[in-house]
C-alpha cells in the first residue's frame, strides 16, 4: 500500500520506518530537509522537501495515488488543515488520521470530523492503569482509549463464583473471552470462574475501575 506521512519528527520518522519494513511505499514530507536525517539508516522510501499545504508538495509526494496519510506535525492547528484539504481535495484517500499533540485543542480537530490519535492522552491512559493496578493489562485500545480490551487474572477467592457476580453493579463492561489453561471461550454470564483463569472484557475507564475494586473486595481475607 502507498502511505504518506507529514511532518517528520520523532513520531513521524518512527511511523515511515515501521510502514516500510511491513512492505509498504512511503514517503515522508517535511518542510525542513534536516528533519529526515531522523529516520532509520534502512528507510527506502521517498522524502519530499516542501510546505505540506502546497499543492505542488501534493503532487510531488503522490497523494493522488496513496492509500492514507498520516498528519503528525507538532502543530494541532496545522494537522486539523492539512488533514481537512485532504479530504476535500483528495476523497480517494481512504484514511486520513492527525496527531493530538495538546489535549486540550483535541475538541477542535474533533470539530473537523477527523480521525486523531493522541500519544499524549493515551500515554497518560496506560501510567494511570499501570500505577492504579497492573494486574489488569490493556491489550487493545480503541480511539484514544476511551474504550479499551483488557485481560485480568482471576485470584484464587474467586474460584467458583460466577462471571455474573464479578460483575455485578460493573457498568460499561462486555465481557469477550475467558481462557482456561490455554483455551478461550466465550463465556455465558453463569459460567464459573477458577483461580489462574484469565478473562478479558470490554471496558471504558470507570467500568475496569469498578470492577478492580470488585475483584480486590472480593480478595480480602
Amino acid at each position: 500500500m502507498n502511505f504518506i506521512v507529514v511532518g517528520c519528527g520523532r513520531v513521524g520518522a518512527e511511523l515511515a520506518f515501521r510502514l516500510f519494513k511491513n512492505g509498504h511505499q512511503v514517503v515522508v514530507v517535511d518542510n525542513n530537509q534536516n528533519s529526515f536525517n531522523r529516520i532509520h539508516s534502512d528507510f527506502r522510501g521517498r522524502t519530499v522537501e516542501g510546505e505540506a499545504l502546497s499543492a505542488d508538495t501534493f503532487e510531488r509526494a503522490g497523494m493522488d495515488k496513496a492509500d492514507g496519510i498520516a498528519v503528525v506535525t507538532n502543530s494541532d492547528t496545522m494537522n486539523a488543515v492539512i488533514g481537512h484539504a485532504v479530504r476535500a481535495h483528495y476523497p480517494q484517500v481512504k484514511q486520513v488520521l492527525v496527531r493530538n499533540y495538546d489535549p486540550a485543542m483535541r475538541d477542535m480537530l474533533e470539530s473537523f470530523g477527523l480521525q486523531i490519535v493522541s500519544s499524549t492522552a493515551w500515554g497518560a491512559e496506560r501510567l494511570q492503569e499501570l500505577l492504579i493496578d497492573p494486574s489488569f493489562r490493556a491489550v487493545f485500545s480503541a480511539g484514544n482509549g476511551e474504550v479499551e480490551l483488557y485481560e485480568m487474572f482471576i485470584p484464587a477467592k474467586w474460584d467458583g463464583s460466577a462471571i455474573s457476580d464479578l460483575m455485578s453493579g460493573c457498568n460499561g463492561i462486555v465481557v469477550a473471552a475467558l481462557t482456561r489453561a490455554g483455551r478461550a471461550e466465550l463465556p455465558s454470564p453463569a459460567a464459573k470462574l477458577q483461580s489462574g483463569d484469565i478473562l478479558t472484557v470490554s471496558a471504558t475507564l470507570e467500568g475496569v475501575t469498578a470492577l478492580r475494586s470488585h475483584l480486590h473486595e472480593g480478595t480480602e481475607a
